[in-house]
């Protein structure tokens, strides 16, 4: 499917990183007195701050590495469990991993993000986090899933990889829960090339992170002096990724517009088309459409005729606890499987014009 964020890099992006370039200062780090150094990451963390009204936002380089701060932040380690829908892209289960704790599986249900009900069953008293996948675009039922969190006393962690601009219960997501990633990879609503952003309510959370992000180590200690006291990753943004990004973040208003415009037309134009299936959300959430699902009959002979006529479709991911990294999570999952059993992804991009959008709606009233 082409058209994401690094397809409308333009003139604006090239200028600023020349700018960069040219000055020399390319680090996260710098002089503060040198005015050829600009905090580039800096800037782009308050813009992110300002304009979906987070407390804190902490720039990285991946939303994995955004996801492995928050689990550390909690502290969470061998033995701790931290509930994880049982189906979406890898890089939620493997960032558990990455923390030595154990991922535990739950269903989907028709919005094909976690589902509450089966969540609360999952819980023990080693149950450290609950992490959330905002799948598509599409917000998970966050009332239902912060209530029981709130009821255990369990922090949420949510992955917003697909959804920056989504909205629930009215407000942004990145507002609503301890811990909220957003990923700025190449082919997202919005890119810094490869990125990641980590939204946080606590000043702690975000001073853990900037130690997590340079080794574990306080920038503004002298290196012979301090002692590293927890282990940390070289996670910072550079300041060429930064420009991107910032530039990206002042125009994506418009680019999330057409995506949700592209969505809801499609929620509209394929209801009732024999064989379709629409998936269906929490009334409170505003999806951002990174993608477009439908549920379908004999889907794979759906995927066959929409290729067949120059249609993108995808499957994009399957069950995580297929690959043998993470068998030692397997359980039943018949909820996963019926869902996966039927969905097909369709583009529904800022790149997907009105006539685009057309074609693929009466291509699939045609049937298959």
């Amino acid at each position: 499917m082409p058209g994401p964020g690094f397809e409308w890099i333009g003139k604006e992006e090239e200028k600023e990183v020349l700018e960069v370039l040219r000055d020399r200062w390319l680090f996260r780090y710098g002089d503060e007195k040198d005015p050829a150094f600009k905090r580039k990451v800096k800037t782009l963390e308050e813009m992110v701050q300002q304009k979906f009204g987070t407390k804190h936002a902490l720039a990285v380089t991946s939303g994995t590495a955004a996801l492995i701060t928050a689990l550390s932040a909690l502290g969470i380690g061998p033995g701790d469990e931290v509930i994880v829908p049982g189906y979406t892209f890898i890089a939620s289960m493997s960032s558990i991993i990455v923390a030595r704790a154990v991922p535990v599986l739950a269903e989907i249900d028709e919005s094909l993000t976690l589902d509450p009900a089966d969540v609360e069953k999952r819980i023990t008293p080693r149950t450290k986090a609950i992490m959330v996948v905002h799948y598509g675009g599409t917000p998970v039922a966050l009332a239902r899933i912060r209530a029981i969190a709130e009821q255990h006393g369990i922090p949420v962690i949510e992955d917003a990889a697909h959804a920056l601009g989504a909205r629930y219960d009215g407000a942004p997501l990145g507002r609503h829960s301890e811990y909220v990633m957003f990923s700025l990879q190449a082919i997202k609503h919005m890119t810094t090339v490869d990125g990641g952003m980590l939204a946080v309510r606590r000043s702690e959370d975000l001073a853990h992170g900037r130690r997590v992000r340079w080794f574990g180590m306080d920038r503004k200690a002298a290196r012979t002096e301090l002692d590293v006291r927890e282990v940390g990753y070289k996670y910072h943004m550079n300041n060429v990724n930064a420009v991107i990004g910032s530039v990206q973040l002042e125009h994506i208003g418009p680019v999330i517009a057409r995506h949700i415009d592209n969505g809801r037309f499609f929620d509209q134009a394929l209801r009732g088309i024999p064989g379709l299936e629409l998936t269906r959300w929490d009334e409170a959430a505003e999806p951002s459409y990174w993608f477009y699902t439908v549920l379908a009959e004999r889907r794979d002979d759906l995927a066959r005729y929409l290729t067949e006529r120059g249609i993108g479709n995808t499957l994009a991911h399957k069950r995580n606890d297929l690959n043998t990294v993470f068998a030692a999570s397997r359980r039943e999952l018949p909820g996963v499987d019926r869902f996966y059993a039927r969905m097909l992804h369709i583009p529904c991009g800022w790149w997907v014009s009105d006539e685009d959008r057309d074609t693929i709606v009466d291509t699939l009233k045609r049937g298959w």
